[in-house]
Formats: C-alpha cells, sequence, structure tokens
C-alpha cells in the first residue's frame, strides 16, 4: 500500500489533517508534541470508477464507491512534530525524520496563519513565519540525510573502492528509505561525483548531495488554516518563494468539521467536492448554524474545497503518477470468481506490466500469468504490456484462474 507520510512543526495542524483524513480520534492539543508515536490510519485517493463508463453499478472489495467516485485506500502517517535539531534526536527527532524517510510521497503542512512560533507554540496569527517554519523542517532533513552518509562513510568508501563507483555503496545504506539506486546514480553524476571516494567528499559535496536526495522525495506542500484571516498573505508569499512545489490551501479543521456532520446525518457530502447540502436546517442548534455558515464564508465561498482531499490525490495521482487498475476475472460481465462487478481497483506506478498487477493480486498469479485481456476492446495483452490509467483487465493463467 502506498505510505504518505504528514510532516511539519507541532500545531500547524498534521493531526486534524490526519483525523479529517481517516475520521479516526486521535488526540488534539495545544502543546508540542501531543503525537509522541507516529498515528498510522487510512486514507482514501479519490477517482471517476470506471463503473460510469461501464454503465454498471460496481460491488467493491478493496476500496468504495461514493456515488460514481472510487475511493482507493492507502496509507496515511502522522509523525511527530519538527522542531530545530530533530536531526541530532532533539526532541522525537528520529522517530520523526525515520518514519518520514520511509513514506512514498511526503506532504508537508505549514500554518499559513503564522500562528506558531519558532519553536512550535501557539502565537497570535501573524507573528509566525511559514516560509521560515517550511525551511527549517527541510534543513532538519536534509541535515539527517547528510548525517547518515557521514556515519556510514568508511563502510562505503570500503565497498567503493572494489566497485569503482559511488552508487550501489551509497544505495547500500539508503535504500531502506525508499531512495532508488537510479535517483542515488542521477544525483552523483549531477555532482561529478559518480567515480570519487566519499572519503574525499568536501562538505559543500556532502552538502548538495543531501540536498539533491531530498529534493527526490516527491513533496507537496499544504498550507493549513486558510480560514483563518491574513493567512491570505502568506499564501501568497508561500506561492511566490516556493514555486517550485505544488502548495494546496487547506483548511483542516473545516474538513474534520463537514465529515464529523456527515456522520451525524446532518450534511450530505462527499470529501473533495466543492459543495455540500444541510439535510434539515430544523435540526440544527444555533451554534451549528453559525458553523455552517462560517464553513460556507471562510472555506468553501473562497477556496471552494477543504484541501484534504486534493492533497491527499495530488500526492498519489499527480507526484507518483499512479494508475488505476482493475482486474476482473470474466472481461464480459467485469466481475470476479464470485461474480462481484468491479470488486477491485489497485494502484500502481508508472510503466507496471501484467505481471506486476498479477503480483499485487496474487504470486501465484504472476507464476502462472500467460496473458491478459483488455475488457473494452476484447483484444490480447502480452505479459509485458505497460498498464495505463483505468485499465479493466482479466489475467489469464495456465490454472484458467482470473
Amino acid at each position: 500500500m502506498i505510505t504518505i507520510g504528514l510532516i511539519g512543526k507541532t500545531n500547524v495542524g498534521k493531526t486534524t489533517f490526519f483525523n479529517a483524513a481517516t475520521l479516526l480520534e486521535k488526540e488534539v492539543s495545544n502543546y508540542p508534541f501531543t503525537t509522541k508515536e507516529p498515528n498510522i490510519g487510512t486514507a482514501y485517493a479519490k477517482t471517476i470508477c470506471v463503473c460510469k463508463e461501464f454503465n454498471v453499478k460496481c460491488q467493491p472489495n478493496n476500496s468504495v464507491c461514493i456515488e460514481g467516485y472510487r475511493f482507493i485506500p492507502v496509507r496515511i502517517i502522522d509523525v511527530p512534530g519538527l522542531i530545530k535539531g530533530a536531526w541530532r534526536g532533539k526532541g522525537l527527532g528520529n522517530k520523526f525524520l525515520s518514519v518520514a524517510a520511509r513514506s512514498d510521497a511526503l506532504i508537508h503542512i505549514v500554518d499559513a496563519s503564522g500562528g506558531i512560533d519558532a519553536e512550535g507554540n501557539i502565537v497570535k496569527p501573524g507573528v509566525g513565519d511559514p516560509i521560515k517554519d517550511f525551511f527549517d523542517v527541510e534543513n532538519e532533513i536534509v541535515n539527517w540525510f547528510e548525517s547518515i552518509l557521514r556515519k556510514n562513510m568508511k563502510d562505503i568508501s570500503k565497498f567503493f573502492k572494489r566497485v569503482g563507483r559511488m552508487d550501489a555503496p551509497i544505495y547500500k545504506i539508503l535504500s531502506g528509505l525508499k531512495i532508488s539506486l537510479n535517483d542515488i546514480s542521477e544525483a552523483l553524476n549531477k555532482l561529478g561525483l559518480y567515480e570519487k571516494d566519499i572519503a574525499l567528499w568536501s562538505d559543500e559535496e556532502y552538502r548538495n548531495f543531501a540536498k539533491i536526495i531530498r529534493r527526490m522525495k516527491p513533496t507537496l506542500i499544504v498550507a493549513n488554516k486558510m480560514d483563518v484571516r491574513g493567512s491570505e498573505k502568506n499564501y501568497d508569499r508561500l506561492m511566490d518563494k516556493l514555486n517550485d512545489y505544488i502548495i494546496v490551501p487547506c483548511s483542516a479543521e473545516a474538513e474534520l468539521a463537514l465529515r464529523r456532520a456527515v456522520f451525524s446525518g446532518l450534511i450530505e457530502y462527499i470529501p473533495g467536492e466543492e459543495k455540500f447540502f444541510i439535510k434539515d436546517e430544523s435540526k440544527l442548534n444555533e451554534k451549528q448554524k453559525w458553523a455552517i455558515k462560517y464553513l460556507e464564508e471562510r472555506v468553501m465561498d473562497k477556496w471552494i474545497r477543504t484541501g484534504i482531499q486534493d492533497s491527499i490525490d495530488i500526492a498519489v495521482f499527480k507526484l507518483l503518477g499512479m494508475n488505476t487498475v482493475y482486474p476482473v476475472a470474466d472481461e464480459k460481465t467485469l466481475t470476479d470468481n464470485k461474480g462481484k462487478v468491479l470488486p477491485d481497483v489497485y494502484l500502481l506506478p508508472p510503466n507496471s506490466t501484467l505481471k506486476d498487477l498479477a503480483m499485487l493480486v496474487h504470486s501465484e498469479l504472476a507464476d502462472s500469468l500467460l496473458y491478459g485481456i483488455d475488457a473494452r476492446s476484447g483484444i490480447r495483452l502480452p505479459k509485458n504490456y505497460r498498464l495505463r490509467d483505468r485499465d479493466v483487465i482479466k489475467l489469464v493463467t495456465t490454472s484458467k484462474k482470473r
């Protein structure tokens, strides 16, 4: 399952974002380090289900379909908030950095209202600086990558002297952090370090390599607390200063309120949609009416959406480039072996093949795979066929099972 890590300083709203995305109740307070252990939950990437195209009623098994939108589970982790010195283990830095590095993509949350100080304490909105907060966190991650290289310098150098190139020795150290051999080779070549022993690297070369490796981890920025007055100015600053990142305006509190209202039966709302509908206004108390009006005026009318679902979808489909693929046992009825219509959908990275899909469904399928059949055209597809988004595929095996 894809893993998305939520990073940022304390009190930027990471746990509220997590709660809104998963609707799991976790402790939310205004004290630094409320999150003492990583919270792990399930969020959902949203895409248009193929049931609309085929004009059938699907029966989801590994996902959810709501009014023609398929919600596909992804793992989301709210890691401990970060302060300066985290790379040395200060605060809960080691836990933060190790979990963050093992994520497939990162959502870096900042407080766009400027409502926290340098240590992550709550202050009056406008006092803090979300741009500085962003660079503080990024600097800690770069420091941590650099420290890993320095701690393992002797082993890396020893390995280098045997193979004559630097990518394999560094990959052996960093592979557990979901950094590929290709990424490492690209960074080394860019800096002219591919054939230079790490024992001879300068401080600048260590630093530049760590910076490049950090940027290879897909990351988007969430400008949270956009419902707070004055956030617009900081959002504009973020867009100007960090223009090589995708930046999503967000109100995690608003999304959490909407999802709780859905579970209370007060409104109709599909995550990520531009509107919500009150079921019966007469059942709302005065506090609820005020909250609804606030949501409409400060979030939906101004920013169209709360930003939670957008952030997850962007991380999955834009940063990671995932494709949705539906395996079926019968390409004509679009059913599995139990007669369920379009029961499963899988997220696969770019350039995945039929064999990769078979491996996800069941390892035995990959071993016995013969070919696939495209449900739209009926065309036979070879095992090395590169899957496309929204493919509906029958996997044909020697055992003639799915």
